[in-house]
């Protein structure tokens, strides 16, 4: 049996526990009620119904059967690593590509790479996601930390549940905000008219707060560095969307695919948001570390296009 560990993020207090345990596993909503019933999910170590409503801090523990190992294949695909030791390895994930094995992504994950070059990652997380602390969009590149022990695994889920990791981004957004330096602080929750999307306009938002500071102008656009206090799914991309200045190439939330500049046209094949650094304690030695995220070809290129 593989379990995995939960601990409600502050801000957490009105959605269901079967809809709260689907998002944070990727499991369906169904699979969620069967497990609750089958005893394989309990809250703070008690058994609770599929309504019941999620609290802060509770701790959620989820049970399931060891998957067959063939489910997740090593593959031998290159990495960019920017720290590993016997506790944590940290990656500068590249754009287009998925974190870990989902419908219609069985191969070619960062997941599949990790467990090619690591001999061991923590047995904690859900059966395809050993290690995993956190997420990144597919389109979404930069850095990336995963526990290589349960330990480790433990620490990390404890500072980012806690607010405790400094996590920073560049973004190429449309148009100019009305300030330089800012927060936008807007609740956020599963759009009423499309389930896969998120949106600002929810009666069931959770708490979230983005902090930004344009550091380069262009005509049509802005560098912006940005950072995430609460961490609720594609927040950056709602928040930015929601205040008129998407993120460029975000075909979801902004779909400011082109823009002009001049005589020419400048395309974006994805959304233009680069995860740059990680600031948090090594579960190993509780020491603060910073790092940081080198910026991909795809989006300096874009920056240079943007300056002419």
């Amino acid at each position: 049996m593989n379990k995995t560990t939960y601990i409600a993020s502050p801000g957490t207090g009105t959605e269901r526990l079967d809809a709260w345990t689907a998002v944070k596993s990727g499991l369906s909503r169904s699979h969620v009620q069967r497990l609750i019933k089958q005893g394989l999910l309990t809250v703070n170590s008690r058994r609770e119904k599929p309504n019941y409503r999620v609290k802060a801090k509770d701790l959620i523990e989820l049970t399931l059967p060891d998957e067959p190992a063939s489910e997740l294949i090593p593959e031998d695909i290159p990495l960019d690593v920017i720290m590993e030791d016997e506790y944590i390895i940290v990656v500068n994930k590249p754009p287009g590509m998925v974190v870990y094995p989902a419908a219609g992504n069985k191969s070619g994950t960062l997941l599949n790479a990790l467990v090619s070059r690591c001999e061991k990652l923590a047995s904690a997380g859900a059966p395809l996601r050993p290690g995993v602390v956190h997420r990144l969009d597919k389109e979404t590149s930069g850095i990336m930390v995963f526990a290589r022990n349960d330990k480790a695994y433990l620490n990390l889920i404890s500072q980012f549940s806690g607010r405790k990791v400094e996590k920073r981004y560049l973004a190429l957004l449309y148009g100019h905000p009305r300030t330089d330096r800012g927060e936008i602080s807007i609740p956020i929750g599963r759009s009423v008219s499309d389930r896969k999307k998120m949106s600002t306009h929810t009666k069931k938002g959770k708490e979230a707060i983005t902090r930004f500071e344009v550091i380069k102008k262009f005509g049509p656009a802005v560098m912006a560095k940005i950072r995430i206090i609460t961490g609720r799914t594609h927040q950056i991309r709602v928040h930015f969307a929601a205040t008129g200045h998407p993120v460029l190439g975000d075909r979801t939330y902004g779909k400011k695919n082109t823009l002009k500049v001049g005589q020419k046209t400048v395309r974006f094949s994805r959304q233009m948001l680069h995860a740059q650094s990680l600031r948090f304690k090594h579960p190993g030695n509780n020491k603060m570390i910073n790092l940081t995220a080198p910026i991909p070809q795809d989006m300096k290129t874009a920056i240079e296009e943007l300056s002419e």
